[in-house]
């Protein structure tokens, strides 16, 4: 007993240098929301009144900003909001299925140009999202597409990384001796996928799930190109239009747009705290299977 004891002693200190590493770096991607929460309690007087903007100031005004950042222009933002809730859910969704299905199909099936697609998959991987936004407005615009809803659902549908993920993770967690036995047990491939790898494939299925919705919500550049109607806008490009126009006026009118505009950054990604949040039990459940093997 006193070896293990004298162990651990030896042990702890070596882990204060980790610790005050990790207590910074928490600190660290804190501060910038730590600033927003503050800062959209705040009034346009407040915001440029020279007080300390790292703490919140004596007239506290969530509701007043909250009432003015919904109302403002006729509640365009709410329509900002409910059409990044659709491009999310669509994209990310679609994203999901394609991608689980082509992982799998990937991992646990043998067919010609195998070892190509996925060469080409991988490759497709390291191309940035944004070199592709351009090639795909012009083919956009001569299916006459652009300046609609599935102008930015569509490319979204296409995740490679995802992919790539499904594709890892099937490999390992869904053994070959057990879609052998389904098959034996007179099961068709159809309802082994459903019934036998895909509850064993829940943590992967959830992780690329929110990195798709993530990644769907947080979109900026390709909705900024395709879409010209800002009542199709979602929540980012808004309020990057909020913004531009607050920068261009300045005292003639900006100053009033920061208050809400710092709200309407805080609102906005409350959903994916709220999604992170929720679905966290099924990453701790990926990582217990994973320990076990």
């Amino acid at each position: 007993m006193s070896t293990i004891k004298t162990a651990r002693v030896r042990r702890a200190p070596r882990q204060i240098p980790l610790q005050v590493v990790l207590a910074f770096l928490v600190i660290y991607f804190l501060i910038p929301f730590w600033w927003v929460v503050v800062n959209s309690s705040k009034s346009s007087a407040g915001l440029f009144g020279g007080g300390n903007s790292l703490w919140f100031a004596a007239d506290i005004d969530y509701l007043g900003n909250l009432q003015q950042l919904f109302t403002y222009g006729g509640g365009i933002y709410a329509r900002w909001l409910l059409n990044s809730a659709l491009y999310a859910f669509a994209g990310g969704l679609g994203a999901t299925v394609l991608a689980v299905l082509a992982g799998y199909g990937f991992a646990k099936y043998r067919f010609a140009g195998r070892r190509t697609g996925f060469a080409i998959l991988l490759g497709a991987v390291m191309v940035p999202a944004t070199a592709l936004v351009i090639p795909t407005f012009i083919l956009f615009s001569q299916m006459g597409i652009t300046n609609t809803i599935w102008a930015v659902i569509l490319p979204t549908l296409l995740n490679p990384f995802g992919v790539y993920l499904m594709n890892v993770y099937a490999r390992d967690a869904v053994p070959d001796e057990l879609l052998d036995a389904a098959r034996v047990d007179g099961a068709g491939e159809f309802r082994t996928f459903l019934q036998v790898s895909l509850p064993m494939m829940r943590p992967a299925i959830v992780t690329v799930l929110l990195l798709s919705v993530v990644a769907s919500w947080n979109n900026y550049f390709l909705p900024l190109a395709m879409l010209s109607d800002n009542r199709l806008y979602p929540v980012t490009v808004g309020i990057g239009l909020w913004q531009s126009t607050a920068s261009t006026y300045g005292a003639a009118g900006g100053e009033s747009l920061w208050s809400i505009i710092i709200l309407g950054s805080l609102v906005s990604v409350i959903p994916l705290i709220i999604a992170f949040l929720s679905l966290q039990r099924y990453w701790q459940g990926g990582l217990s299977i994973g320990s076990l093997k």
